[in-house]
């Protein structure tokens, strides 16, 4: 059994009761976080963003179509 880090643990005011806010605040941890971001560049965010347009688009044409068909064939069947 491994015992827990620092950074497990929640320091805990003994008289209240109520967590103590960690040095530098939650604005700062956020920063920090996003320094560790890779983020992509302008040409592969634009390559990416056109291969999901052109995907939901082949995909809503292709639920369309099928909708469609299924549509017909109800209308051929129960007529």
């Amino acid at each position: 059994m491994t015992s827990p880090t620092s950074e497990e643990t929640k320091t805990v005011d003994a008289g209240a009761g109520t967590e103590v806010p960690r040095q530098g605040g939650f604005l700062a941890a956020t920063l920090e976080e996003l320094k560790l971001v890779v983020w992509p560049s302008r040409q592969q965010l634009f390559s990416e963003s056109i291969a999901v347009i052109l995907m939901v688009s082949l995909s809503a044409a292709t639920i369309a179509a099928v909708s469609r068909f299924f549509g017909w064939a109800s209308s051929q069947v129960f007529r």
